[in-house]
């Protein structure tokens, strides 16, 4: 019997601030692909984590997102898909003041397309989200209306939550329920890769 294809796709902004709003830092050595795979039932197969970010300007922030990237990426199922940061002006009306602040772009336009393409090329049976935003909402409702059997869950980050995507799954989960997969999943402190380079945890995240 052939197995329901499963494709995961995170929000990597919605999930990293949900943890760390929550004060769950020290579960941010995850390995993806171990995590997501307790989730699936004996007749589903993990083909694909998708992990939808953008580069930190700050560097201690992009050495540490790299880590974790790296270790992660010896799992070809495991895959990046980056989006990036432009500069957006904000005025503030208390201190007559205009900034520049980093806004993450391309992220939501990232999992959209691959939401959809990868339904429209059958490439899997079940879709997961993971992600709070109801931004997303319009892919899935597009999905729904073009491929109305297709199963697309909702996996609801810590802190983070939405009605209208709530309304639209098929099944919903929230990930603050499941700390022990976050304990279970947690990478060893150090890894060797394949070519032998060893990379170590980052302290912070201790």
């Amino acid at each position: 019997m052939n197995k329901y294809r499963v494709i995961i796709y995170i929000d990597g902004f919605n999930l990293y601030y949900g943890l760390k709003e929550n004060h769950w830092e020290k579960y941010f050595w995850l390995n993806y692909i171990n995590f997501f795979e307790k989730f699936l039932g004996d007749n589903q197969t993990l083909v694909k984590v998708k992990y939808f970010t953008a580069k930190p300007d700050n560097p201690s922030k992009a050495k540490r997102q790299d880590k974790l990237f790296q270790v992660n990426s010896e799992n070809e199922k495991f895959e990046l898909i980056y989006g990036s940061y432009l500069n957006k002006r904000i005025y503030c009306p208390k201190c007559h003041e205009t900034f520049e602040v980093p806004e993450e772009k391309k992220t939501d336009v990232n999992i959209a397309t691959h939401l959809i393409g990868d339904v429209i090329n059958n490439d899997c049976d079940i879709s997961i989200l993971v992600s709070g935003d109801s931004d997303l909402t319009p892919p899935i409702e597009f999905i729904k209306r073009v491929s109305p059997k297709h199963n697309i869950n909702v996996f609801f980050p810590p802190k983070r939550q939405s009605l209208h995507l709530k309304n639209l799954a098929n099944n919903i989960v929230y990930l603050s329920n499941y700390k022990q997969y976050f304990k279970e999943s947690q990478f060893p402190d150090e890894v060797k890769l394949r070519d032998g380079y060893v990379i170590k945890k980052p302290e912070s995240w201790v």
